[in-house]
């Protein structure tokens, strides 16, 4: 987005309406450049889109212009894509501001690090007197003004830590950061010959890079209860002495009778008036198949109508859906999987202590052997900054960064700060089936001869429904037949004529068939089954024998279709459950005392994503899905989900020594600053050489196999 000229900020706002507010869509099933193209030429023909972005990372297209929404959503499924609203305020809250400010104090302090290093070489040089002070003021009004910018997310939280009692990593650093700033300005009004400016500043900086990374592996973990909320139906039909009115779903209150258009999410829960409806469950609870259902059965809100329009009776309040029920799950879950203490978070508990105690035996050590208060506090100063918060403060960030980087150039985005850690404590995997295991529904369609399929593509171009989909995928080099006088029963087919010929696409039952699935019928002829099957995701065998773990399966599927998948997999199942028992099964195995990795991609695998121990998702997923998940794999095959156990694994050992590293540079460098051998030259080039050391020991990451 660009930001608006000054000039322009004068305009009315009718030339904002000229292009209209922005629609915002989840589109999950995208997945390559040919999609992007697709959607943006698709949707450029339609009256009034003034422009269309596709973001690929997160599956989002953006639409600008005074476009209807449901023409947009209608455009999107006729060019075979599942598309779903988002409501743009309730993801306003994404903005990384966070991020951007750590980024920008980051460029600040290296800045100044380099000019105040400059002058920090030529004191060292041998600049004397008038020379020595003239640099040392210069290095203090770069130096005071960058500490007192740069800084301030160590003091905030230093000091948040403080008012509760109680030390963290960003205490000793923030003290040794302002009695080093402030200690050389003291130096300098006095003549002194040694000041920290640089030692302050270069401190300043390294411990940024260590933040800023750690914040990198955060920001993609946004809220899944906020995306939750925004993939709920924000109106609703309401049936009010026989006229429908459209209402806010927060204002529909139990009693309310509603009408579900074709195509449309149920907003609410209710019970069906209507005779039958024809529901697609898959992102609720992964059921492979369309369910219907008959007059007086519950249906949930987030639902898909795939046949005619029916009317519901509102047994809840607009505030109380099922999908609002799952968003408190999710963030239950979310707040569990936050209390977990990182590594790094283990060791600041013992160093902080450890140093602080440190520094203040220096000080009244030397106060009581020499008298001299000046002396002493430089001393304490050097064993703050020389016992190096900063390569502790890069152990992990550092692990993780290389770590990340190795995973993403196989195809895993790691999403959340302390995921490789929770990754290699896992020893149980359970899966989900449809969409996770397997692949949507494949059409076998190598029976037909060329003129059938073009028929077959023909029809199914016009239809929205799963099957076709499905269908068109398996024809992508088939031009599609001419038809006329095309039209759809929703749910159940697609009619036309093909040079005078009658042709449908659709249900055994609707085509009278003697099968249930899927059949095309031309002319007289009898219809023709087309076998719909779902297809192992590629890799899933070698993965879940590679990583040598319990593995299980729980899928919202039936019984059948799951005892099927898990026997050729050789693993446990549980059919029919819904998001609170995957969820409840999770806890089962927390009280067992196991660590799980759950792997799914639907809404019924939300709650269950945020509460496992670690989580993954493949990138067909929801939004919900993908951000309530610690990893998203963004190809298809499951493969090398063993090098991302081993990864994670590696991140902790590495870590580990990388802890070491800088206990080991402690014990040589703290008896030296003890000694009162610890100049500003000393005490930077010392914490230079443990940062650079933690951070080539960090690169080992990219030689796992």
């Amino acid at each position: 987005m660009t930001a608006a000229c000054p000039a322009c900020a004068g305009i009315p706002a009718a030339s904002a309406a000229a292009t209209g507010p922005a629609l915002m869509f989840s589109v999950p099933t995208i997945h390559c450049a040919a999609c992007i193209g697709k959607i943006e030429r698709g949707l450029a023909t339609l009256n009034g889109v003034a422009d269309v972005r596709v973001n690929l990372s997160l599956k989002r297209v953006s639409i600008t212009g005074p476009v209807d929404p449901g023409r947009a959503l209608d455009a999107l499924k006729s060019l075979g894509f599942e598309a779903y609203p988002l409501d743009l305020q309730a993801l306003a809250a994404a903005q990384d501001n966070v991020g951007r400010a750590l980024l920008i104090r980051l460029a600040v302090s290296g800045f100044a690090m380099m000019n105040v290093m400059l002058l920090s070489v030529a004191v060292w040089s041998g600049a004397q007197d008038a020379t020595r002070d003239l640099f040392h003021l210069i290095s203090a009004l770069i130096a005071l003004p960058t500490v007192a910018y740069a800084g301030q997310p160590f003091f905030i939280n230093a000091m948040s830590a403080l008012r509760v009692g109680r030390l963290n990593m960003d205490v000793p650093i923030s003290l040794a950061i302002l009695l080093a700033a402030g200690m050389s300005l003291f130096e300098v009004l006095n003549g002194g010959r040694h000041a920290y400016f640089d030692a302050a500043i270069s401190l300043t900086f390294f411990l940024l890079i260590g933040r800023y990374l750690d914040h990198q592996t955060r920001t993609a973990a946004r809220s899944a209860a906020k995306e939750l909320t925004a993939l709920e139906v924000h109106t609703a039909q309401v049936l009010i002495d026989g006229l429908t009115m459209t209402t806010p779903v927060a204002d529909i209150r139990a009693g309310d009778i509603l009408v579900v258009p074709t195509g449309e999410r149920v907003p609410v829960d209710g019970t069906l008036s209507s005779e039958t409806a024809l529901l697609d469950r898959s992102l609720l609870t992964g059921e492979s198949e369309a369910a219907e259902t008959a007059r007086g059965d519950h249906l949930q809100a987030g639902e898909v109508n795939l046949a005619a329009p029916f009317h519901l009776v509102a047994t809840v309040d607009g505030t109380d859906t099922s999908l609002r029920r799952m968003a408190a799950l999710v963030e239950t879950a979310e707040n569990g999987r936050n209390r977990y203490t990182s590594l790094a978070d283990r060791a600041a508990r013992i160093y902080a202590p450890a140093v602080h105690l440190l520094a203040l035996f220096a000080f009244i050590g030397w106060v009581a052997y020499d008298g001299d208060l000046r002396h002493a506090l430089n001393v304490a100063i050097a064993v703050l900054i020389i016992t190096c918060p900063c390569a502790l403060g890069l152990a992990v960030p550092a692990v993780s960064t290389s770590a990340i980087s190795r995973l993403y150039s196989k195809g895993f985005l790691v999403k959340h700060a302390t995921a490789l850690e929770r990754l290699a404590e896992v020893d149980h995997v359970v899966f989900d089936k449809t969409g996770t295991l397997t692949l949507p529904a494949h059409v076998d369609l190598t029976g037909l001869d060329a003129n059938q399929r073009a028929i077959v593509a023909g029809l199914a171009q016009v239809s929205s429904h799963t099957w076709s989909r499905a269908v068109l995928s398996e024809l992508d080099d088939v031009r599609a037949a001419s038809l006329d006088d095309v039209t759809e029963d929703v749910g159940n087919g697609v009619l036309a004529f093909h040079d005078g010929v009658p042709v449908a696409l659709g249900r055994g039952s609707w085509l009278n068939a003697p099968f249930r699935g899927l059949g095309l019928r031309i002319g007289t002829a009898p219809a023709i089954c087309l076998q719909t099957t779902e297809r192992l995701r590629d890799g899933v065998a070698a993965a879940i024998a590679g990583m040598d773990l319990n593995c299980e399966m729980l899928t919202g599927d039936g019984p059948a279709p799951a005892r099927d998948m898990a026997d050729r997999l050789g693993i446990g199942f549980t059919a029919d459950a819904r998001p609170q028992d995957k969820l409840d099964r999770l806890r089962q195995l927390d009280q067992q005392g196991r660590h799980v990795l759950m792997v799914g991609d639907g809404l019924n695998d939300t709650a269950a994503l945020a509460s496992a121990h670690a989580s993954l998702a493949p990138s067909t997923a929801l939004d919900a899905s993908r951000n309530a998940a610690d990893v998203v794999i963004l190809k298809e095959s499951f493969a090398d989900l063993p090098l991302l156990i081993r990864v994670a694994r590696m991140t902790r050992h590495l870590s580990q020594q990388n802890f070491a590293i800088a206990a080991l540079y402690n014990w040589i460098a703290v008896p030296v600053a003890l000694l009162g051998y610890a100049t500003p030259l000393a005490a930077a080039l010392a914490m230079s050489v443990s940062s650079i050391t933690v951070l080539l020991n960090a690169q080992r990451m990219r030689f796992v196999k």
